[in-house]
C-alpha cells in the first residue's frame, strides 16, 4: 500500500521492497484558479519545469552532465531518465516524469534532488501562490505500484522553486525524503550553484 508522506518525513526504499530496481518519480500540480491581477502575476500559462540534481558524497554536483532538465533529458550513465517537458501542467495525473535506475545507478552518487522550478518566473512575474494540488509520487517501475505520496499541500507566495524531494542512498539502501523546501531562484544554473556548480560552466 502507498504511503502518504508529511513534509521532512522519510521512507525506505529498497529495504522491504526486495528486487525494487527502478522507480519512476512522478511530479504533478495544477494553476489555481485565478482572476487577473488577483494574484499579483501574470495569467498566463505557468509552465513549471522538473530539474534532477545528481550529487556525490560531499552533497556537490560534479559536473554539468549530472544535471537533468529540458535540455538534458537522459543521466550520461543512463540511469536517470527525464521523459519530457510539460508546458501547462494541465491535465490528470503526473505532469512530468522521471525514470531512475537505482539498482545500476554508479556508487559515487549518493543523493538525487528533484527541484520543479517556474520557468522564467521572474519574466512572467508567477510564482508557487499561483498553483495548487502539487505532488510528487514514487512508483516501482517494473511492478506499476505506487510506493508513496507526498503531496505539496502549504502555500508558498512569493517563491519561485521548490525541492519537492530526494532519493538518497544509507547504509546501502535507498530512501525518499519529501522535502518541500521553497527557493526565490527559477534558472537552472542559480539552483545548480547551490549545489556546488559554478554558473560559469554553462557558458562552455
Amino acid at each position: 500500500m502507498s504511503v502518504n508522506l508529511q513534509k521532512g518525513q522519510k521512507v525506505d526504499l529498497t529495504k522491504g521492497n526486495a528486487g525494487l530496481r527502478r522507480v519512476m518519480v512522478g511530479l504533478g500540480w495544477d494553476a489555481a484558479p485565478q482572476n487577473a491581477g488577483f494574484w499579483g502575476g501574470s495569467t498566463e500559462n505557468i509552465d513549471c519545469d522538473a530539474i534532477v540534481f545528481l550529487l556525490g558524497s560531499d552533497g556537490k554536483i560534479e559536473n554539468r552532465s549530472d544535471v537533468v532538465f529540458f535540455n538534458n533529458l537522459r543521466h550520461s550513465s543512463g540511469c536517470v531518465l527525464h521523459q519530457g517537458d510539460n508546458l501547462t501542467g494541465e491535465g490528470e495525473g503526473d505532469d512530468e516524469q522521471i525514470m531512475v535506475d537505482l539498482a545500476d545507478l554508479p556508487l559515487k552518487y549518493e543523493r538525487i534532488v528533484i527541484v520543479v522550478s517556474i520557468y522564467k518566473a521572474t519574466d512572467r512575474n508567477q510564482h508557487f501562490g499561483m498553483i495548487q494540488n502539487a505532488f510528487i509520487r514514487l512508483v516501482d517501475a517494473d511492478k506499476n505500484k505506487e510506493l508513496c505520496i507526498y503531496n505539496l499541500s502549504e502555500k508558498y507566495s512569493g517563491m519561485t522553486s521548490m525541492v519537492f524531494g530526494e532519493l538518497y542512498r544509507y547504509k546501502g539502501e535507498w530512501k525518499f525524503n519529501a522535502v518541500g523546501q521553497p527557493m526565490q531562484i527559477w534558472s537552472v544554473a542559480q539552483l545548480a550553484e547551490r549545489y556546488g556548480l559554478p554558473r560559469s560552466v554553462w557558458k562552455k
